[in-house]
């Protein structure tokens, strides 16, 4: 393989996760004030360890707590519960995702171009990704303007969400016609430097496919008959590329060591400001979910689990934390399990996706077995093992008993970590949430504030301070 350099300036990464993979990028010498001459793969692995960080750091704890999946009981986190989110608090994650996966992942494509159209194909599922995820916290945010390098704009103006999202959907497809490309047809190609497939252009195809099903399914509300007939497009093109189990999903991956930590437990572990949230574990226990003792730990009786309450003023120290699934402790084991993998895009949320599509399409017996498949999967992701009596009761819908409730709730709890379930719930109010009564504000928070940064040194930035203010796609 030809050894190309590329001369870069590197943000240093500061967030919990993003140092914790050291050991990773031994061959670069990373040095925030100097250029550097990175390999391609090296950068590729520098914009997974930040794409890592974004969707399992403060982004996804946050809308987690505004989810009422967890509870923050101290801290930093007992402003998050009360809706108490300041520019500042955001600042760190805005520049994660634009300095740590965004620049670079345009350098890679800029480089790369028709050279390597795999390696330029999985950047570009990349940059979506992140890209996704800045547009659903913030709503209209820097692109076409931004990532010009350090001669061009620091100051970039900001494209309107409905632009983003025909933006991403458009690289989307430009990253599927780069991934079916053969391996010939590259000057190189990926690495075990790309930690989630390891260069398997097939799985990132699936991929990109599963998010551009995810973000036509993202305007419910602004086209409900197109936004489901898109999606379930994607999703038949996902399956052809064998996107057909969790063994297809996308994770953020760790490691065993002490800095290498699933993120998730090295923030409980490291600072005891969360709990599990009781409307999350009040239903579980409801159902007699089997996941529960994976996605929390028994409280402080060690028998029961209690989740602790949305208004912090209520909460103890005597409720479930976390479980194995995001880093706790396994029953099975006694011990934590900290290299727990953490997930972006899954099997199970496509199948939740195709189930709430084909029901808004009318085609409810498709709907039936697409969720009843969801669930499935799920369970026996999660647990590792099948449970009839939970599968009777909550997967056994038909074309006659299949509703959007059924289909929100259950996504609701297998994608317990993920934003995705505040993006769901703004869209579809499902689950029923009652807002903290002691918050800042009289509801849920829906979009985040504008990053301190922003504020102070770009004039172009549109600036948001009601967090109660809607996204495009949620009016």
């Amino acid at each position: 393989m030809k050894n190309i350099t590329y001369y870069i300036l590197v943000v240093a990464l500061t967030l919990t996760g993003i140092t914790s993979c050291k050991k990773y990028l031994d061959d670069v010498a990373l040095n925030p004030n100097d250029p550097l001459k990175v390999s391609p793969n090296a950068l590729l692995s520098e914009i997974e360890l930040a794409t890592f960080s974004n969707y399992n750091g403060n982004l996804n704890r946050r809308s987690s707590v505004f989810t009422q999946h967890i509870a923050g009981i101290d801290g930093q986190y007992v402003g998050v519960a009360n809706y108490k989110i300041n520019e500042g608090d955001v600042t760190n994650e805005w520049k994660t995702l634009y300095s740590g996966a965004l620049i670079n992942c345009k350098i890679l494509i800029d480089t790369l171009g028709t050279k390597s159209p795999v390696f330029s194909g999985i950047a570009k599922v990349l940059y979506v990704m992140n890209l996704g995820l800045a547009t659903d916290m913030w709503g209209d945010v820097p692109n076409s303007d931004a990532l010009k390098g350090p001669s061009q704009n620091y100051t970039p103006t900001y494209d309107s969400q409905q632009k983003i999202y025909t933006d991403m959907q458009s690289m989307l497809s430009d990253a599927v016609a780069n991934l079916k490309n053969a391996a010939s047809a590259n000057l190189f190609t990926p690495s075990t430097y790309d930690y989630i497939f390891h260069g398997n252009a097939e799985k990132w195809l699936g991929t990109a496919y599963v998010l551009k099903a995810r973000y036509a399914n993202r305007l419910s509300k602004l086209n409900p008959s197109q936004s489901a007939t898109d999606a379930i497009m994607y999703l038949d093109s996902a399956y052809a590329h064998g996107f057909t189990s969790s063994g297809s999903d996308a994770n953020a991956v760790f490691g065993q060591s002490g800095n290498e930590n699933n993120q998730w437990y090295a923030f409980e572990n490291q600072r005891g400001y969360i709990k599990m949230g009781a409307f999350f574990i009040n239903l579980m226990n409801t159902n007699t979910d089997p996941r529960l003792p994976y996605f929390a730990a028994t409280d402080s009786s060690n028998v029961t689990y209690t989740g602790a309450d949305s208004d912090p003023n209520n909460a103890t120290t005597y409720e479930s934390a976390i479980g194995p699934y995001a880093g706790g402790i396994d029953p099975k084991t006694g011990l934590s399990k900290v290299n727990a993998n953490a997930p972006i895009v899954t099997y199970v949320e496509a199948k939740f996706i195709e189930a709430e599509c084909k029901l808004r399409s009318g085609n409810t017996a498709g709907a039936a077995n697409a969720y009843n498949a969801a669930v499935k999967e799920s369970i026996s992701h999660v647990t590792g093992a099948s449970d009839p009596t939970y599968e009777t009761a909550h997967a056994s819908e038909t074309a006659g008993s299949i509703n959007l409730t059924k289909i929100m709730t259950e996504k609701y709890v297998a994608l317990f970590t993920q934003a995705e379930t505040w993006a769901d719930w703004r869209r579809t109010g499902l689950p029923v949430l009652t807002p903290n009564p002691s918050g800042v504000v009289s509801g849920i928070p829906r979009i985040l504030p504008t990053s301190q940064d922003e504020r102070n040194y770009n004039p172009n930035a549109i600036i948001v301070s009601n967090i109660l203010q809607k996204v495009w796609w949620d009016f």
